[in-house]
């Protein structure tokens, strides 16, 4: 109100103005801002209360209020969005990605980079700092600046043939996942070769991507590559360019990146996992007697599970809710109470994960069980927020629809228009894998990178990690909230560095942790 009660407060007024014209400026701009988008009034007032948060001088994107100094999450979760809209501010069209760059944003690389060269048509030569020690090498040469590019996630590239050629040894080797990867996705050599025999040839590219289609197992078309360049008078001998000792892909007609990665992915750490979790003791025999275990696991697990996703959770509001002392719709606490609605859902979606576990243990194969179970484990887990009002029912229906952001992470989960084909990918790969420990790390940690739901994804991927445990005879691990940093970490470094070993000896590590240390809610 103002001083004398007859309107309503200017400030307010004002800050509801702003956010509207950033609401408006966020539909159109996926978030980036630059200065000359707003007033100076709106913009000082949208900083002032954490809504905008300077990238560069005149750049903005949008921010949380809630974020703590040091927090990265606005800036990894707008990293994409902003680098298109700045380069397309100041650049339009008239610049590309360099071949390395194009490549890793073709083959579905979902880790934030230190540094992205962009190639421009005039201009100067600048590198452009970004937050957290982010940046940006721009400089000018028109040659490099293909006539024909692609679009992806709205920035300027080369087509994934073109950027083949022109990548040099290095990437075979710094980046190989994603060579692999992109071999996968060239049909025909003749895609190749329209850049090969460009120009007076490129003998030195024709051999490395010769010899490289030929270690992927592409023997026909690395010969076809050979053959067309003789034929043009320009001799070609075939050379190896990965320091592989096996590919990680069989050939296939896949083009999916994301498929083509989460395949690669599987097969270079299985064996990781293999030598650093202990053997599976085999399938138990006593299912009742299994079960009960698990029940007992219950109190523990619910506590540190729930404590790891931030929910202030106490042993007496678990034991309220496992007693079905929870009542939304005539307890006004219980119904405003975000930490109750999480514990009796975690309760629930234990008792369906339960039964999953059953299935498996008579001898079902446990990824056609994940896959038909794993969605009622969610609707379960997010049903009371339903009951509440918090949730609209269509939220329980599948997978999120937009993009998601994993909290000071540089990992970027699966855009939503891959995340069928790769949760279809997940369960097919859990499916046909023969030791439960590879079954039970893999799952869980590929299902916390594709990060499928909008919410519940490490609870779910911590149920699922144990269903797939119990495949082998397991006990029911629980991943304690002491343990949260060295958990956090290292799937950070499985998602960003590619190292699964750190994640497979945390979870060893938390398995055959003593029975009072893993029920303890320290």
């Amino acid at each position: 109100m103002t001083p004398n009660g007859t309107g309503p407060n200017p400030n307010a007024v004002k800050m509801a103005a702003a956010l509207r014209a950033l609401q408006k400026l966020q539909d159109k701009h996926h978030g980036v801002v630059e200065s000359k988008d707003l007033s100076d009034e709106q913009r000082d007032l949208l900083v002032g209360t954490g809504f905008l948060k300077p990238v560069l001088k005149g750049w903005f994107i949008c921010g949380n209020p809630k974020d703590l100094p040091g927090d990265t999450t606005a800036w990894y979760a707008s990293y994409w969005p902003f680098l298109s809209g700045y380069l397309t501010k100041r650049f339009g069209k008239r610049y590309c990605l360099n071949p390395e760059a194009s490549l890793l944003l073709h083959t579905g690389n979902t880790t934030v980079p230190r540094q992205v060269t962009v190639v421009t048509k005039q201009g100067g030569t600048q590198v452009v700092k970004l937050p957290f020690e982010t940046s940006v090498l721009v400089y000018p040469d028109e040659k490099r600046v293909p006539k024909t590019r692609a679009d992806v996630r709205g920035l300027q590239v080369w087509p994934v043939a073109e950027a083949l050629c022109l990548v040099g040894p290095q990437f075979f080797t710094h980046h190989s996942r994603e060579a692999e990867i992109a071999l996968a996705m060239v049909r025909d050599p003749s895609e190749l070769l329209t850049t090969l025999l460009a120009g007076e040839g490129m003998p030195t590219a024709a051999s490395r991507l010769a010899g490289a289609m030929a270690f992927v197992g592409r023997t026909q078309d690395s010969a076809a590559i050979v053959n067309t360049m003789k034929s043009a008078r320009v001799h070609v001998q075939p050379k190896n360019p990965f320091e592989l000792e096996q590919p990680t892909l069989p050939p296939s007609r896949e083009r999916s990146p994301y498929i083509l990665r989460l395949r690669s992915l599987w097969s270079s750490w299985r064996q990781v996992v293999i030598d650093n979790f202990p053997p599976a003791p085999g399938l138990a025999r006593d299912i009742e007697a299994y079960v009960h275990q698990v029940e007992e696991r219950y109190r523990s697990d619910a506590y540190n599970s729930l404590s790891i996703e931030g929910y202030q959770v106490t042993e007496e509001l678990i034991e309220r809710v496992a007693k079905n002392g929870w009542d939304p719709e005539n307890n006004e606490e219980d119904n405003a109470s975000r930490d109750a609605m999480a514990a009796r859902g975690y309760f629930q979606a234990f008792g369906a994960v339960k039964e999953s576990i059953r299935r498996i243990l008579v001898g079902g194969n446990p990824g056609y069980i994940l896959k038909a179970d794993h969605r009622e484990w969610y609707s379960e887990l997010f049903g009371p927020a339903v009951a509440a009002g918090i949730l609209k029912r269509h939220q329980l229906a599948g997978y999120r629809t937009g993009p998601i952001f994993i909290r000071n992470s540089m990992h970027t989960p699966l855009p939503r228009d891959a995340l069928l084909d790769s949760m279809e990918e997940l369960f097919r790969l859990i499916a046909e894998e023969p030791e439960a420990s590879v079954r039970a790390v893999l799952g869980h940690h590929l299902f916390v990178f594709i990060h499928p739901y909008f919410d519940g994804n490490g609870r779910i991927g911590r149920f699922m990690m144990n269903a797939l445990l119990a495949s082998g005879g397991y006990p029911w691990t629980v991943v304690r909230v002491a343990r949260r940093q060295q958990y956090m970490d290292a799937l950070e470094l499985a998602s960003v560095k590619g190292d699964i070993a750190p994640l497979t000896r945390f979870l060893a590590e938390e398995l055959q942790a003593e029975p009072e240390a893993r029920g303890a809610a320290e």
